[in-house]
């Protein structure tokens, strides 16, 4: 019988019950375990005990048990606090109630991710403008796996299926707020028959929703969705719903758009459901029932009743952006979904969209004042401080694009170019030139790229909040932001200032800051303030004619850019992308590093289109509006269309990568070989960065080029051979083709793509 016994015992073992694998995560971190020492322990690889945490793989007998004992102990060392339910959620004595999957003793703590080595590395963030203090960590990423939905209603019940992918340590469900507290969104699907929410953590929620305008009221009433404020004059983001295939079908929506109607971006206004909504009292905004819908009713006093829809299948997560997360399965897209809520905000559209809602989340237009008589608050008619108010401002005329209306008063001839004396053209860099003798003799070609270098372009930058003013003869300030008309043709780039010491180069392998493609100016030109201000940091003299300045302004984009800065630094450090690697490490923990999660590789190169799209988005072209040259188009309306702006942190950008080069160029004697907007190519012996790059024991050149995570840092781009080069150029008889545009993957185009984020 013991043998029976000893048996079942055994068989009980080898299904050992296992904590969720955020749980896993918070208790080995909680006693100071790394992974690498819990993998020793159990004599695994460092990857099986990150894929148990990261809910990819699940152990095995006989490790299994023994992970489950650890786990265990460890639990009862750092047990979790469980807040009392507030009284008006418990359920009746006869109600059902809803499973709770818990940790080891208990549900998972929510505890913020303000320390160990993640935080640490957003804390330390190094970016170009070095004497901008970095911010205190965002509480914005709590280690947690979120409590079950709690409900006054027995139709709609929560549930966490073993099987389902929890989400990554950053992503909260809501965090503290009761109001949020299933998260910022949740994917809508059809199983079985039966409608269910898959949100953030693993948490899934039955839907009894039958139609379209019942699910938004649900969403409401019941859902328990959306997130906190990000300023404290703003206001919490929409719930957010991603509508699958099938759940479009079950309410009545088409599951793909017909080609009439992806070019009108949205359903007829006749449509079925239209009818219904209309009939619940629920309005559309003016861009109708597209992939990005919002659903409202106006708002009374501080309740905004307003639901946003997300539609994958109808092109809403666009691949070049979302990459494949629009084939994810539900749960995994709520998990993508998800963290970039949690690190970024709540998508609204694009992430060009998202971005231009993060800037105004997190310096809203106006603000709520108190009535004096009634106590009431109500929201003021006068701008917020700091902020771009509601109103849109003009551009000044050498600040807008062709067909602007500004330009009708010029009366320009017709079919007339304007020439940098009349129009401002701070764009990216796509510049290459022939490779020397000498750099024909090395072996390889090394590209450099800058992470997130618009970010880090538009990091400490003062950059104009009003109208602009007209001054003619001005004095140049580098501190006033503002378009400047200035002669800067005698600036020669043979010699000049870096640091506090004239130094003398090779003009004739450098590129111009002053113009995208790099050529010398041949006389006046209209720049953005950081364009001429570096000219002055060379050692030469400017005298602007003419300039359009704005002296109401402030360093807008700093909160944006620190947002952006975060969520980058955090995910990477989920790939284990951390600031306190050597050149050596970096390098590794680089290669093939989304391969390690495809699911936060998506997330990766979301924020990273953030960032770019945003700055594109703040001088936004007429798209498909029927519009005509010299009328105003629907963009024009936004306080966030600012091609100033744009101008500003893109000409950051550009000096900020040109300093680099000269620094580089005056230690090392390398000069670049191709640019292509925040890449950078050189001629090496070797593959690597290392290779050329001038590091002494561990440490860079000052000022110059630094391998490293941080945004305004590098990492390596792609690596090609000489010999590749010079044969893609004969090939396509182009003797100064941009090897910086296919240095990554070798596939070559002679289509300019330099990315100024439109």
């Amino acid at each position: 019988m013991s043998e029976l016994f000893d048996a079942v015992d055994a068989l009980l073992a080898s299904r050992a019950t296992l904590p969720p694998p955020a749980e896993r995560k918070r208790l080995r971190a909680a006693h100071g375990l790394t992974i690498d020492e819990v993998a020793g322990a159990l004599k695994v690889r460092r990857a099986t005990v990150s894929g148990w945490e990261s809910g990819k793989t699940e152990p095995r007998p006989p490790e299994r048990d023994a992970y489950a004992r650890l786990l265990d102990k460890l639990a009862e060392l750092y047990p979790v606090a469980t807040p009392a339910p507030a009284a008006e959620s418990a359920p009746a004595p006869d109600a059902p109630v809803p499973a709770t999957f818990t940790g080891a003793h208990g549900p998972a703590e929510v505890r913020p991710l303000s320390t160990g080595p993640a935080s640490e590395a957003a804390d330390m963030t190094e970016t170009e403008n070095t004497q901008t203090p970095a911010p205190a960590p965002v509480a914005a990423a709590p280690a947690a796996v979120p409590q079950p939905a709690r409900t006054t209603r027995p139709t709609s019940t929560s549930r966490r299926p073993g099987a389902q992918k929890a989400a990554p340590a950053s992503t909260p469900a809501g965090g503290t707020d009761p109001r949020f507290e299933n998260g910022p969104l949740a994917v809508v699907d059809v199983e079985d028959g039966k409608v269910l929410a898959y949100c953030v953590g693993g948490l899934v929620l039955d839907v009894p929703a039958k139609s379209l305008p019942s699910l938004v009221d649900w969403t409401l009433k019941e859902g328990k969705l959306g997130q906190p404020k990000l300023s404290g004059p703003g206001r919490p983001a929409d719930p957010l719903l991603v509508l699958t295939e099938a759940a479009l079908e079950r309410y009545g929506l088409p599951t793909a758009l017909t080609a009439q109607e992806k070019d009108a971006g949205r359903i007829p206004e006749g449509h079925k459901v239209i009818k219904q909504l209309t009939r619940a009292d629920w309005k559309l905004t003016k861009r109708g029932f597209g992939p990005w819908a919002r659903i409202y009713r106006p708002a009374k006093g501080s309740d905004r009743q307003c639901v946003q829809l997300c539609i994958p299948s109808w092109n809403a997560l666009d691949p070049r952006f979302w990459d494949h997360a629009a084939q994810l399965p539900p749960a995994e897209l709520a998990r993508v979904l998800g963290t970039y809520a949690s690190r970024v905000m709540t998508p609204r559209g694009s992430t060009a969209v998202t971005s231009l809602e993060l800037m105004t989340a997190l310096h809203p237009p106006t603000h709520a004042v108190r009535d004096e008589e009634t106590g009431a608050l109500r929201q003021a008619d006068t701008k917020t401080p700091g902020s771009l108010g509601t109103d849109p401002v003009d551009c000044a005329p050498p600040e807008a694009p062709n067909g602007h209306p500004v330009l009708n008063d010029l009366n320009l001839p017709r079919f007339h170019v304007r020439g940098p004396s009349e129009m401002l053209f701070e764009e990216s860099y796509d510049w290459a030139r022939p490779m020397t003798d000498e750099e024909c003799t090395l072996r390889y070609l090394v590209g450099l790229d800058v992470n997130m270098a618009f970010g880090a372009g538009a990091n400490g930058l003062t950059v104009g909040l009003g109208e602009p003013t007209h001054v003619k003869n001005p004095v140049f300030d580098p501190k006033l932001p503002g378009s400047w008309l200035v002669d800067l043709s005698h600036v020669d780039l043979s010699k000049v200032k870096a640091g506090k010491e004239w130094v003398e180069l090779d003009g004739s392998l450098l590129p111009s800051p002053f113009t995208p493609k790099g050529d010398r100016p041949t006389g006046p030109a209209w720049y953005a303030t950081p364009t001429v201000a570096y000219a002055q940091e060379l050692g030469y003299d400017v005298a602007p004619t003419e300039a359009y300045v704005r002296y109401d302004n402030g360093r807008y984009l700093d909160g944006w850019y620190q947002r952006l800065r975060d969520a980058y630094l955090a995910t990477m450090a989920d790939f284990g992308v951390t600031a306190d690697l050597s050149p050596e490490d970096f390098l590794t923990a680089m290669d093939g590093y989304k391969d390690r999660d495809p699911e936060l590789g998506i997330v990766i190169t979301a924020i990273k289109a953030t960032a770019k799209g945003g700055v594109g988005k703040l001088r936004e072209r007429p798209r498909g509006e029927g519009w005509r040259t010299g009328e105003r188009w629907r963009a024009l309306e936004r306080p966030t269309w600012r091609p100033d702006i744009r101008a500003a942190v893109i000409s950051r950008t550009r000096m900020n990568l040109h300093r680099k080069i000269i620094k580089h160029a005056a230690f090392t004697g390398q000069y670049p070989i191709a640019i292509m907007s925040d890449c950078v190519v050189y001629a090496a012996d070797g593959p690597s960065p290392l290779d050329f790059l001038p590091y002494r024991d561990g440490k860079p050149l000052p000022g110059g080029f630094k391998l490293g995570v941080n945004p305004g840092l590098v990492k390596h781009e792609g690596t090609q051979t000489v010999l590749w080069g010079e044969g893609v150029r004969e090939q396509f008889d182009a003797p100064e083709l941009n090897f910086a545009r296919s240095i990554k993957d070798g596939t070559v185009s002679t289509v300019s793509t330099a990315d100024n984020g439109e």
